[in-house]
């Protein structure tokens, strides 16, 4: 294979290690939305509830060790970084350290799937950021940030699966009348209208949810299925995609529904979003609705996922490959106007 990319970084959102990180984390990820500190404060106890730690970093250097297992098995000698945008290892510490290694052609696997201005654009201005902070030596880099990949047919088996073994732990005689709920991180509806290329009219983020909802429905032999939103955080006066899970799961219960399965198809790992609105409040309403509820597990470090990357990876690899939604080059967009920020309101 082609030495012309000399090491992978895995790209996050990062998250804190200890109690002591939660509020300057939070503090990171909403600075410059005037949130108040009333809602930080809010925010901050759910990560308290599970010991002030974040899983999301031992999740994604899980998911590092198994690409590098992965890329050995498969003959690719390449380094694999770990980056964030939120806590450390922050993606500007990392970069530099890329660089003093020796390594200048860099392939970025973003750990979102999505489109839009978060899972997406906003990647793009964390590589263009930590570029910055390289000074004059960011002139000798070149960091490729590989493409979407919420409809891979790797993701959406795995999703499959997940939600099948899901449905074995129901019991057999709700099997055949359990309702099947999709959920995935809400935005705000601007942002939505405003997510993709203007000349295909936006809406690009909730577009790929529905699409790889029903991919994977109907991989998992589903033929109806819900498609819902969570962990929306912006003030109630400004719409956000809904309905919400749990308000959902209000509404499937006054159907006489008596099970449900709810797959995070919006999320790669059991990160604290997961484990608090899903695992927590989720399975809270739905005790208190009579409902029998699971939820299926995150791709992780399924086998099929970890391959997936490697097979993004061994494309670029190979030679130039034709572009792709998602595909761009040191925090460049992919395309002018796509998936730019909304202001919010203060």
């Amino acid at each position: 294979m082609s030495a012309d990319f000399d090491a992978v970084l895995v790209l996050s959102f990062g998250g804190p290690d200890k109690p002591a990180d939660v509020r300057p984390f939070l503090e990171n990820v909403t600075r410059g939305r005037g949130v108040p500190p009333e809602r930080l404060d809010e925010v901050a106890e759910h990560y308290y509830h599970f010991g002030g730690v974040s899983p999301i970093n031992a999740l994604n250097r899980d998911l590092i060790a198994s690409l590098e297992a992965e890329l050995a098995r498969s003959g690719i000698d390449l380094p694999v970084y770990f980056g964030n945008r939120n806590w450390h290892p922050m993606i500007e510490d990392t970069l530099a350290r890329i660089h003093s290694d020796g390594h200048r052609r860099v392939l970025v696997f973003p750990t979102s799937a999505w489109g839009g201005y978060s899972g997406c654009r906003q990647y793009d201005e964390d590589i263009a950021r930590a570029l910055d902070s390289l000074g004059p030596d960011a002139d000798s880099m070149v960091l490729r940030k590989l493409p979407h990949f919420w409809n891979h047919p790797a993701m959406t088996a795995a999703c499959a699966d997940a939600i099948r073994a899901a449905l074995g732990r129901l019991p057999e005689d709700e099997r055949d009348d359990v309702r099947l709920i999709f959920t995935a991180h809400s935005i705000p509806d601007s942002a939505d209208k405003a997510a993709g290329p203007p000349e295909d009219g936006g809406r690009l983020y909730s577009k790929q949810v529905a699409q790889a909802s029903r991919l994977a429905a109907a991989a998992a032999g589903f033929d109806v299925f819900d498609q819902v939103w969570q962990s929306r955080s912006g003030p109630p006066q400004i719409p956000w995609l809904d309905p919400d899970i749990c308000d959902h799961l209000e509404d499937v219960a006054a159907q006489g529904v008596p099970s449900v399965i709810v797959c995070p198809i919006g999320f790669v790992s059991d990160h604290l979003e997961v484990l608090w609105d899903l695992d927590n409040e989720g399975k809270d309403k739905a005790d208190e609705l009579g409902l029998t509820y699971e939820r299926a597990a995150t791709v992780g470090t399924d086998p099929r996922f970890i391959s997936m990357i490697v097979s993004l990876i061994s494309e670029q690899l190979a030679g130039e490959v034709p572009f792709r939604p998602g595909m761009t080059e040191n925090g460049s967009p992919c395309a002018q106007g796509c998936c730019a920020p909304v202001r919010r309101p203060a």
